[in-house]
């Protein structure tokens, strides 16, 4: 998803502007944070964005980023990751790297604006390090406990869309999405692994059912936008559930 250029509704950290002046309703929304995760091509950049643009349209402040990355720093880590420099690290040192920029990503980007009330909407978040890494990379779940527990503490996202899509599918999105580009380093990995990847996602959020919402990604774009908003609105603030778009702008 190409970063919006200023002027335009949401705020993004790799390119953006500053949060709306918000509405007596918005105020009372102020302050989430979401996260999408999922594998390759299911659709979770697009659908980050469509939030951030719907809560930025009825003057909620938001602040939409990604990881890796993110911040200054995070970025330059995000290039070695997805270059495939550090693969033959190992996926230990893969976790390591995941954490550094995640821990500079919460220091100068997510907190702040957390702290200032604002929405922030990541693309992909701490769940996937516990997949990539710790599950099909076979880290291991307290190595990665321990790396959450020193760089995330209490910075958990109140709400997590997991997006799901059959591996084929999704790594052909993938693949019409980058053209002529060359495959990033978890996008060149097998179907197999893809598969694995999928059926950790789903296991986290039926784990966590309070934080997790499992998404069906292979439905048309604007019904999974509506999915997702509705459940936005109930699960992060009961008194709008049953309101319009505009009424909450009021």
């Amino acid at each position: 998803m190409e970063a919006l250029e200023r002027g335009r509704p949401a705020r993004l950290v790799w390119g953006g502007r500053d949060a709306r002046v918000p509405s007596r309703k918005a105020k009372q929304m102020a302050g989430k944070f979401v996260t999408f995760e999922g594998g390759e091509g299911t659709g979770k950049s697009t659908q980050a964005a469509l939030l951030a643009n719907r809560l930025s349209g009825i003057g909620i402040g938001v602040l939409l980023t990604r990881e890796p990355g993110g911040s200054p720093g995070a970025e330059i880590i995000r290039h070695v990751l997805l270059s495939g420099a550090a693969k033959r690290l190992g996926p230990n040192a893969e976790a390591l790297l995941f954490a550094a920029a995640r821990a500079d990503h919460l220091e100068t980007v997510i907190n702040p604006a957390l702290r200032s009330e604002q929405w922030v909407i990541c693309d992909r978040f701490l769940d996937s390090t516990r997949v990539y890494q710790g599950i099909v990379g076979n880290v291991g779940l307290p190595f990665i406990r321990g790396l959450e527990k020193l760089t995330v503490g209490n910075s958990k996202p109140d709400l997590t869309f997991v997006l799901d899509l059959p591996a084929e599918i999704g790594l052909a999105r993938a693949r019409a999405r980058r053209g002529d580009e060359a495959a990033d380093r978890f996008e060149n990995e097998d179907l197999a692994y893809h598969q694995a990847l999928n059926a950790a996602f789903r296991a986290i959020a039926e784990e966590e059912k309070q934080r997790c919402m499992l998404i069906d990604a292979s439905q048309p774009q604007e019904h999974i936008a509506a999915e997702i908003w509705q459940a936005v609105c109930k699960r992060l603030n009961p008194e709008a559930a049953s309101l319009t778009l505009e009424e909450i702008a009021r």
